[in-house]
């Protein structure tokens, strides 16, 4: 049935319109008008290419630590843990970068640990994937948290009578039927570490480790074309870094879409 176009509908595409336009106008400017040749250069595509490792990474450890909260938040009621879950989306990402050089610093406990282990987090990959982790983790908690809220219960019910732990029941029964659900989670979380400044400009403004030694991350390296070399060169290359998010975000729409078709049926 044809959908009638009301005021609703009219707002609905202003506001579609508003966050279009300016994504539109970088990728014309970037790509047809200025189409600046450093934009496109080996240095951009290995800012890229980082951004792309760490933030596939990154993805990764949220969903190996943050599944199981997800799961719990969406079967009992915890206000606490959903006001702690929710404090990397709400704080000032800069603060999140001086937090874990405190927490690897080697004038702190926990810093004095790291450091005789081996682990490092100044302008290294590992600092930059923690990072991403601590400020994915909110949209990954809470995307999984509604679908595992959204699914018929019954294999935890079943799955638990025969006499199976939750943690079991999770892994066993609950996740191999949410593939899709799971892998749009995953990258939408990608997709919102591949956005992030604020605390890798703090935690690793470059990376000091093979293959990427001397590499910033796309944000970063954007942010100092701009003050550089001017609009210029950053638009080619904000336009670039656009065209990789929206691939990604394309492919996690698809995963995610048997979910949806399935809730309007």
């Amino acid at each position: 049935m044809k959908q009638k176009k009301d005021a609703l509908w009219i707002f609905s595409v202003v506001s579609v319109a508003i966050i279009s336009i300016p994504i539109i106008l970088i990728l014309a400017y970037g790509l047809a008008i200025y189409h600046d040749q450093q934009g496109y250069g080996i240095t951009v595509m290995m800012a890229i290419a980082l951004t792309l490792f760490t933030s596939i990474l990154s993805a990764v450890l949220v969903f190996v630590i943050f599944t199981p909260l997800a799961y719990e938040l969406s079967s009992r009621v915890h206000r606490g843990m959903e006001t702690i879950a929710d404090i990397p989306a709400s704080i000032p990402h800069p603060i999140v970068g001086i937090a874990i050089l405190i927490l690897g610093s080697p004038f702190t406990p926990t810093g004095k640990f790291l450091e005789s282990i081996g682990i490092d987090f100044f302008d290294t990959i590992q600092g930059m994937i923690l990072a991403l982790a601590f400020v994915s983790a909110p949209i990954y908690i809470r995307s999984m948290q509604s679908a595992f809220s959204s699914r018929n219960i019954f294999p935890d019910l079943l799955s638990q009578s025969l006499g199976a732990s939750r943690i079991r029941t999770l892994y066993g029964a609950v996740l191999p039927g949410m593939i899709r659900q799971v892998l749009s989670s995953v990258l939408t979380s990608m997709s919102r570490a591949m956005s992030e400044f604020g605390s890798i400009a703090i935690v690793a403004y470059y990376v000091t480790q093979y293959p990427f030694n001397g590499v910033s991350a796309a944000s970063v390296l954007i942010y100092q074309y701009y003050g550089y070399f001017g609009p210029g060169v950053a638009i080619t290359a904000s336009a670039v870094m656009i065209i990789v998010s929206l691939a990604v975000l394309a492919v996690a729409r698809l995963a995610g879409g048997s979910r949806h078709a399935g809730d309007q049926a």
